[in-house]
């Protein structure tokens, strides 16, 4: 599947600038055609967001800050995190039999209810998930979910939120700045199983998401801002 370009036209300069981005199927122009509020918070948040140095250096913890930073400027707009859940209902309609004396249905009822997979902000017909650095498997269950969730009809657009490779050197960098051990600060983000722009790119090139648009938004050394 071929990436498209629509972020270009739709995305502001200044936000261009100090991030990465990739969609499929022109997510940025339905984004901004279906939803212009949450297409405004989301470069509203974007813009007031800074990579700190604390962030990359701070060794526990800092994944969880990081995102709940994001998240919780995304829950002041009104985002909400939600979880979708499925519940099947069969129901057997026995055809009364006349010379058997039966005059009416009986029908035979049974429910199915699976509990679904979370979403960590969900605002009218959008989803987003903000996936600093964890499992890489985080990917494929958030795009699944998004593919469910446009399948069924529930969400125009889905949003990722991840990173990119080249935070490393930047990492190791100001690590060596602030006196790590060269050793200590060549481990910074030194993964190759988290969530990052090159784990997600063959995912949406493959066509994982189905049919369901896809804007993904990667921060990089350009979104640093320095403690």
């Amino acid at each position: 599947m071929d990436l498209t370009r629509s972020y270009q036209q739709h995305i502001p300069g200044d936000i261009l600038a100090r991030y990465q981005f990739a969609e499929t199927r022109n997510a940025a122009a339905i984004f901004a055609a279906t939803n212009p509020t949450a297409f405004e918070q989301l470069q509203d948040v974007l813009r007031s967001f800074h990579l700190k140095t604390s962030d990359l250096l701070t060794p526990g913890g800092q994944e969880s800050d990081l995102a709940a930073r994001m998240n919780r400027a995304f829950r002041d707009g009104g985002w909400r995190e939600a979880r979708v859940d499925t519940l099947i209902q069969l129901s057997l309609q026995r055809t009364p039999l006349a010379s058997a004396g039966e005059t009416r249905l009986d029908p035979i009822v049974t429910e199915t209810r699976n509990e679904g997979y979370k979403v960590d902000n969900f605002r009218d017909r959008i989803a987003l998930d903000m996936e600093w650095n964890a499992k890489d498997g985080n990917l494929d269950r958030d795009i699944g979910a998004y593919r469910s969730l446009y399948d069924a009809a529930l969400i125009d657009v889905g949003v990722l939120i991840t990173r990119t490779m080249s935070l490393r050197e930047l990492g190791r960098r100001l690590g060596e700045a602030a006196g790590m051990a060269p050793e200590q600060a060549k481990r910074i983000l030194n993964t190759t199983t988290t969530t990052n722009r090159e784990k997600l790119l063959p995912r949406l090139t493959r066509g994982d998401a189905g049919g369901c648009p896809i804007l993904a938004i990667f921060i990089c050394p350009e979104t640093h801002t320095p403690d």
